[in-house]
């Protein structure tokens, strides 16, 4: 799967499914291959793969092609889930199994970002800080950037408790992407996400939501549906030469 919004602008994207797992805690050194078929996907031979250790953090690392500590494929970066990089041919890749995962793309200025977003980086607005720093860093304007919010759990299979509805306080119109059933909640993580994006100024045209669910989809792994077993997807992004 790719983003064809991305595409059409000349970014390299590419979406893993069930075709393998990005789990290194269950896979080992066999992700390495992995990825070695995922750039074969991608159609390109990124000069440096990075990824994070992700622990629904806030913090998003820059990636110059050389930073970042050795790993398996590549570099990696701990307690990190969000990555942006300047430079072409540095190849950004995150996991996910219910999360969603949000590209941001400003083809202008040669800037590109990547973010893991589940609930709590979704209450926390990574997306937005990732935003923040494309601008404020690279002098990235709004509506000059491209995104793309990837296959997610949907909101109907996402059941959450009051305290994930108690996170979201600070968004004006909460409710556009909860409804309530019973004493819980069900959260629209791609609409929560799109409200994140468009209120920093990224023109709704220019923002592309896949409409797939990771829970509903036989093709991806979902860790709501497949429990302790669940395996990881992933998405690369990479800007060419």
């Amino acid at each position: 799967m790719r983003s064809k919004l991305l595409e059409s602008q000349g970014l390299l994207t590419y979406i893993s499914g069930k075709k393998f797992s990005m789990s290194y805690k269950k896979e080992g050194k066999k992700v390495k291959h992995y990825v070695f078929d995922l750039c074969n996907d991608l159609g390109a031979v990124p000069k440096m793969i990075y990824t994070g250790y992700q622990d629904h953090s806030l913090n998003i690392q820059y990636c110059d092609g050389k930073n970042g500590q050795d790993f398996v494929y590549g570099k990696i970066f701990y307690n990190t889930d969000g990555l942006i990089t300047d430079k072409k041919e540095v190849a950004l890749l995150v996991k996910f199994a219910d999360c969603s995962p949000v590209v941001l793309y400003d083809p202008k200025k040669g800037i590109l970002a990547l973010v893991h977003s589940g609930w709590r980086g979704t209450a926390g607005k990574i997306a937005a800080l990732a935003l923040d720093r494309m601008v404020k860093d690279f002098s990235s304007s709004p509506e000059d950037i491209y995104a793309y919010i990837g296959p997610s759990i949907d909101q109907e299979s996402y059941e959450v408790g009051p305290e994930v509805y108690q996170a979201f306080e600070d968004f004006a119109k909460r409710d556009d992407f909860f409804y309530q059933k019973g004493d819980k909640h069900h959260l629209d993580l791609l609409g929560a996400n799109e409200a994140i994006l468009l209120e920093g100024g990224i023109k709704k045209e220019k923002i592309e939501i896949c409409p797939v669910s990771t829970y509903r989809s036989k093709d991806f792994h979902s860790a709501r549906r497949d429990g302790a077993d669940y395996g990881l997807n992933s998405m690369i992004v990479m800007m060419k030469d």
